[in-house]
């Protein structure tokens, strides 16, 4: 496999929103009361809204620092690669990274816009999150055709909302909305409750597909408190499994048979035996439970209807016979310590190794494509956005680790839960 003919979509990637994104599109009456970025006395940043403080605005943008200075920082704009928030040079760092089309969760509003949720005035509430979906789909987006997957907010808050919105985004091109892995978690109504119906409805209706990603019912998998971090971290993505069972087995994928679900940033060598264990289940204990699913079994439902992803999985694209590989996408994850960025090509073709290109073809960017209803080259010629292509373009971009003394880490041993809790900005 030659890394420089490969070309790469990765349909999960963050952006760390500027301090002028509402600007020019915040309705006049509300532009005094949009959220604001302030810069606090211990010098950290952090955006303000009716009173709330989103205290970490690079949460884990890590992009370009030395390894050793990974964690939740940074707290400041100064201390980020401009890549994390600048549009020009996001692009260029994609070309860096030989990525060309990128899908951007958000940051300070939560995965699933909790922060704007949680306001009292929920007409300034639903202002501003359009204006937020009006900015990343006009400006983040839209400043570099073909480069960008547009990805909705939802005003959670409200079913009826949610489902306007879907449909006002998909006026406007984005084919994606963020929502929750556990929406119980977050106080509202779980996935097995009719009361999400009319945003089913909305989705099915037009083609979008909902984005479950981790941490996007605000719980982190804590063990114990004193335990390494690197139990979270290591857990994090495969607790996902939590949210594909309760999505299996709840009314969704069978009375809205139109909508598709993607479990972002999930990764895919958890798959099999899940599907396994849920088949099992089914044939074991469906005369007691009352599920039914026809003629068909969970797993065939499953691999129909969710989309997986996945940044290096070794163990997963060698199963991949167990899987549907028409739903089966690649991620960068820019600008998070799990992110492979610069060396992501190097990273993915270790993975596929062996694969047949037309098998890898679909992980690396078509089935993205297809799924997002998303056409780069009709911006960007098909010889121009292999890796080989846009690293050609991106020579001068530093690549060089940036250092920040404050962000240095203290001591030698292990770093608990507890630790890292300790470091959060108090709000």
């Amino acid at each position: 496999m030659n890394i420089d003919d490969l070309i790469l979509v990765s349909v999960d990637d963050h952006v760390v929103e500027p301090p002028d994104m509402f600007s020019g599109h915040i309705p006049a009456k509300y532009k005094d009361q949009a959220p604001k970025v302030i810069t606090k006395e211990d010098g950290t940043d952090a955006w303000v809204f009716e009173g709330q403080e989103a205290t970490n605005v690079g949460l884990n943008a890590v992009a370009g620092r030395p390894p050793d200075e990974y964690g939740i920082e940074p707290t400041k704009f100064g201390e980020m690669r401009p890549g994390c928030f600048d549009i020009g040079e996001r692009i260029r760092d994609m070309n860096a990274g030989g990525v060309l089309a990128s899908m951007n969760f958000p940051s300070y509003p939560q995965f699933c816009g909790q922060y704007f949720a949680r306001a009292e005035d929920k007409d300034l509430a639903l202002a501003v999150l359009r204006a937020y979906n009006d900015w990343h789909v006009d400006e983040w987006c839209g400043a570099y055709p073909g480069r960008m997957i547009p990805l909705a907010l939802p005003p959670i808050w409200d079913p009826e909302l949610m489902a306007a919105e879907v449909r006002r985004m998909a006026a406007k091109g984005c084919h994606a909305v963020t929502f929750s892995e556990n929406p119980e978690k977050l106080q509202l109504p779980s996935l097995h409750s009719e009361h999400w119906d009319p945003f089913w409805q909305a989705c099915s209706d037009t083609g979008t597909i909902v984005c479950l990603h981790i941490g996007s019912s605000s719980q982190v998998v804590v063990t114990a408190l004193d335990a390494p971090v690197d139990t979270m971290i290591t857990l994090q993505p495969i607790n996902i499994v939590q949210a594909a069972a309760d999505l299996l087995w709840s009314r969704v994928l069978r009375k809205f048979p139109g909508v598709t679900f993607a479990l972002s940033e999930g990764g895919i060598g958890w798959i099999p035996y899940f599907l396994e264990r849920a088949d099992r289940v089914y044939k074991q204990h469906r005369a007691w439970t009352h599920q039914d699913f026809g003629d068909r079994l969970p797993s065939e439902v499953f691999l129909e209807r969710v989309v997986t992803c996945f940044i290096a999985d070794d163990f997963g694209v060698a199963s991949r016979d167990r899987l549907n590989l028409d739903m089966v996408t690649w991620e960068c994850d820019y600008p998070h310590s799990d992110s492979m960025w610069p060396g992501a090509p190097e990273s993915l073709a270790a993975s596929l190794d062996g694969v047949p290109k037309a098998e890898a073809d679909k992980i690396t960017y078509q089935n993205a494509l297809r799924i997002f209803s998303f056409d780069p080259f009709s911006h960007v010629r098909k010889e121009d956005a292999t890796v080989g292509a846009l690293r050609a373009q991106a020579k001068d971009v530093d690549l060089g680790y940036r250092s920040s003394p404050r962000l240095k880490k203290e001591g030698t041993g292990p770093v608990s839960v507890l630790d890292l809790a300790s470091k959060l900005p108090s709000s």
